[in-house]
Parts: C-alpha cells; sequence; structure tokens
C-alpha cells in the first residue's frame, strides 16, 4: 500500500512568484518570509514524496463564476499553467498521477462526494507557486501531482465540516492505493486576509495563531465554525484555510498522530498574514 508520509501548507500569494523570480528572497521585505522555508527543504530531502496531492482553489484560470464546483479532482497526465496576468513566469506542464487520481476519485464518489473529474486541467498560481518555495532548486518539482480544487471563491462554500470530510476520505484513499509510492499532502492559501471591501486589508493574527496550533493539536477546531463566521474571523480571503483543513484532516488517518517539523507565521506580505508548515505522519 501507499505510504502517507506527512503534509505540507503555506500561501501562495502572487507576489511571492514575482519576488521568486526578481531574486528578492533575502530583501528586508521578504526574508522573514523565505526563512520559514529551509528547514522544511532538508525535511522533504530526507522523506522524498513521490506524489503530492494538492489541497488549493482556483482563481479564475480554469474555473470562472459561471461554473464553479464545490470540489473538482484533476484526473489528466499533465497540468499546464497559464498567464494570470500577474506578471509572473508560466511554468512548464507538471507531471500528474492518473493512477492516484481514479483511484481517488472512485473512492470519493463511493463515499458519496459529488465531485466533478478533470481530464484537462489549467493550474494556477495557487498550485504551481507552493512547489517553487518547497523545490526551489528545480523549475519544476520532482514529483507527480494531484490537484484537488476546493472552492472558496463564491457563496455558497462548502462547510468546514464538509471539507473535513473530504480530506479524511483522501487520506484512507491513499492508503488503500495499491502502490509502494511515497505520497504527501499539500494545502495552498491563507491565512488571514480581505482584499476588497470595507474591510480590506483586514488580519486576524490571535484567530490566525489559534488556527496553526490546532493543525498540530487540535485539527477539528476550525469546524465548529461556519462559512460566514470563517469570513468573519479570517477575511473574505482568508477562507483559503479550508484547504489547510482538508491537508490536516487526511493526515487523521495515521493512528499514531502527527509530529511538527517546521512553522512559520508573518505579516504582512501584500496585506495577506502568511503562514508555512509541515508536518510528519508518525
Amino acid at each position: 500500500m501507499a505510504q502517507l508520509i506527512g503534509g505540507l501548507a503555506t500561501s501562495h500569494i502572487p507576489a511571492i512568484g514575482g519576488a521568486i523570480h526578481k531574486g528578492k528572497q533575502n530583501d528586508p521585505y521578504w526574508k522573514p518570509f523565505f526563512d520559514g522555508f529551509p528547514p522544511i527543504h532538508q525535511w522533504l530531502g530526507k522523506v522524498q514524496p513521490d506524489v503530492v496531492v494538492v489541497f488549493y482553489n482556483d482563481h479564475g484560470l480554469n474555473f470562472f463564476l459561471d461554473k464553479m464546483p464545490t470540489f473538482a479532482v484533476g484526473a489528466a497526465a499533465t497540468y499546464s499553467n497559464a498567464d494570470e496576468g500577474w506578471g509572473i513566469p508560466t511554468l512548464p506542464p507538471i507531471p500528474g498521477c492518473p493512477d492516484l487520481s481514479w483511484h481517488l476519485i472512485r473512492e470519493l464518489i463511493a463515499k458519496e462526494f459529488d465531485i466533478v473529474t478533470c481530464q484537462e486541467m489549467l493550474v494556477d498560481h495557487a498550485c504551481t507557486l507552493p512547489f517553487k518555495l518547497f523545490w526551489p532548486e528545480h523549475e519544476i518539482a520532482p514529483v507527480q501531482i494531484v490537484p484537488i480544487n476546493i472552492n472558496t471563491v463564491q457563496f455558497p462554500l462548502p462547510t468546514a465540516k464538509r471539507v473535513y470530510k473530504l480530506g479524511k476520505a483522501v487520506g484512507e484513499a491513499i492508503q488503500s492505493w495499491d502502490s509502494d509510492k511515497r505520497v504527501a499532502v499539500m494545502a495552498t492559501g491563507g491565512l488571514s486576509h480581505q482584499l476588497d471591501g470595507e474591510r480590506a486589508g483586514f488580519i486576524n493574527k490571535q484567530f490566525d495563531l489559534q488556527f496553526l496550533d490546532s493543525m498540530e493539536t487540535n485539527p477539528e477546531w476550525a469546524t465548529q465554525f461556519s462559512d460566514l463566521e470563517l469570513v468573519e474571523k479570517a477575511g473574505t480571503q482568508g477562507v483559503e484555510l479550508l484547504m489547510w483543513l482538508a491537508m490536516r484532516a487526511a493526515l487523521t488517518v495515521s493512528a499514531s498522530g502527527v509530529r511538527k517539523v517546521h512553522s512559520n507565521y508573518h505579516i504582512p506580505i501584500s496585506n495577506t498574514a502568511t503562514g508555512v508548515l509541515a508536518l510528519e505522519t508518525v
């Protein structure tokens, strides 16, 4: 059976891509953010995942407001990136893992998740930037991916409880996959931020730190909140923390729990509270 080795999470702000492209990692503005990654680079070099299941949210590159699935799973051999207008480089296609994709799709549908299956799928910065952060020495990370898109853009959003159940079902499916590959789960987005409206620039440090702590000690903590309560506490775009919740739920299938490899929290980067986290299954 496949081995679920752990989970990763990071913010995916487009400006990060610009900073990487321009080599600004050591600039005073950017250094506190990028300093959060070297311990995770070392860990990834040790555990060497073969496949990464990515929980992310599309920003209009693949899905738009006229067609917005709640959950969509990629089942492609490769995933192409495209110009989103942020001025960040377009990356080469990322290799997929169709065998795991179809296994996940079958298992999720058997557990009554109504998902959209995508045999062709464009992936935006929410999917591609984290790979440049976690594997900075590679143009394309040395892994295959299975992207799982979660709607955090247009109401009605999936509830935190439903996303948690999705993540747990994904973890169970990974463990039942007939393969000797090592699999990690990744979440991208957040933490608290709001880019528009009366609360533009909103950041909730206290909530973010509680949420980060819960990732290690109490993974169901955020499921107590409705979608509107999460918007109130984390901001309109801060609901991207749902991806973190799915990632953490996937790791609950580890009978011995998880160990925190490293985490970092920094504010602000482009009016966003940024976080990075790595958890290893025990």
